[in-house]
Parts: C-alpha cells; sequence; structure tokens
C-alpha cells in the first residue's frame, strides 16, 4: 500500500507541474491568432505583418517575443522613453502584451537588401570582429553572427532591420538617451560613420 501510495502522489505531482507548465508557456507565448487582432493598433507603423513600411519605424516581424514583451512593458513603464510609443503601450492591456509579441514573432521578416554595399562592408567587420583599438566590442557576440538575437536574454534579432531605425537608436544609446548600460558602453567609442556603416550591414 505505501509503495501504491508513494506512485500516486508522484504522478499527481508530475500531473501538477505539467499543467503548471502548460499555463505558463500559454502566457509566455501567447496566442497568434488573439495578438493578431489586438495588434491591428501597431500595423500602422510597424506594418500589419510586422515589416514596417517606413524605415525609422522598426521591424517587428520574426523578433523575439521575449524581447517584444520587454520593451511593450518598458515603454508602458516609461522607463523607455518615445513620444509616440509611450501613448501607443499605453493602450495595451497588459495581458494582451504576450499575444500581440506572439503574433509578430511568428510573422516572416521581409528582407532589406544595404542601400551601400561599400558601406555594409565596413559594417561587416565591425559588426562580427568589433574594433579592439577602440574598446568596441563585436556586434555578434551578443546579437548572434547572423543577427538572430538571444532570446533567452532577451538581446534583440538585428538582421534585415532599416539602417536609419539602427543608426538613431546607437545615436540614443551614445547620448544616454536609452537606459541600457551594455549599449553605452558599446556605442561609446564608436564614431557616427561606424555607426552608419555598421547598421547598414544590419540592414
Amino acid at each position: 500500500m505505501k509503495f501504491l501510495r508513494i506512485n500516486v502522489m508522484k504522478k499527481i505531482a508530475i500531473v501538477t507541474c505539467v499543467f503548471f507548465n502548460l499555463l505558463n508557456n500559454v502566457y509566455a507565448d501567447g496566442d497568434v491568432n488573439v495578438g493578431q487582432e489586438k495588434s491591428a493598433l501597431c500595423g500602422g507603423c510597424h506594418g500589419i505583418d510586422g515589416n514596417s513600411p517606413t524605415p525609422n519605424f522598426p521591424n517587428l516581424a520574426g523578433q523575439s517575443a521575449e524581447y517584444l514583451i520587454k520593451q511593450i512593458k518598458a515603454f508602458k513603464s516609461k522607463t523607455r522613453k518615445d513620444s509616440i510609443m509611450s501613448g501607443q503601450a499605453a493602450a495595451i492591456e497588459d495581458a494582451d502584451i504576450p499575444h500581440i509579441a506572439a503574433y509578430f514573432s511568428n510573422q516572416k521578416p521581409t528582407p532589406n537588401p544595404a542601400d551601400n554595399a561599400e558601406l555594409a562592408m565596413k559594417g561587416q567587420r565591425l559588426y562580427l570582429g568589433g574594433n579592439s583599438a577602440k574598446s568596441i566590442p563585436a556586434c555578434s557576440g551578443c546579437h548572434g553572427p547572423s543577427g538572430k538575437g538571444n532570446p533567452a536574454a532577451a538581446f534583440p534579432a538585428l538582421s534585415g532591420q532599416h539602417s536609419l531605425y539602427i543608426t538613431t537608436q546607437l545615436q540614443r544609446f551614445k547620448n544616454n538617451e536609452r537606459d541600457n548600460e551594455m549599449m553605452r558602453g558599446t556605442v561609446a567609442n564608436m564614431s557616427e560613420e561606424e555607426m552608419k556603416s555598421v547598421a547598414e550591414y544590419i540592414q
């Protein structure tokens, strides 16, 4: 009887763990269909499928859900400041955030060819190898050699992102307008030309 009781308790524990893991996954991953409905407001700037038609607004298609959740919450709490996004994020219900993130992360990004191939080549060297003479680390260390990011660490995917948007964000990090100590340190010694070149390569 004792052996039987232990087995029953083990099964109950396993079922309980599986149940709560499923609940956590539903919340963490969100529902793509719900997200499509809730993301209608986002489409004006970021494109209905997350591929932004305007280069000063970022592409969201294919971005990790973890990063999108983090940024929406940052805009909502105003720890990341933006005159447009702070107002937009304020209108998003907390429960809808993972659904919206799931929808955009499941969309296919549209490739953006570089506008300046020569500048992109310079950016490639900086992205992959950094510049030790200026203490500039390689972007690939956090964002991956192919720019796919690191979802577990909430490091964003960069591949195919608009160069104008990337350049603007690098400038904001350098001017201490964005609160990220790691990125502030990364861009501290970058010139305007280096920012533009790595942004061109990323695009």
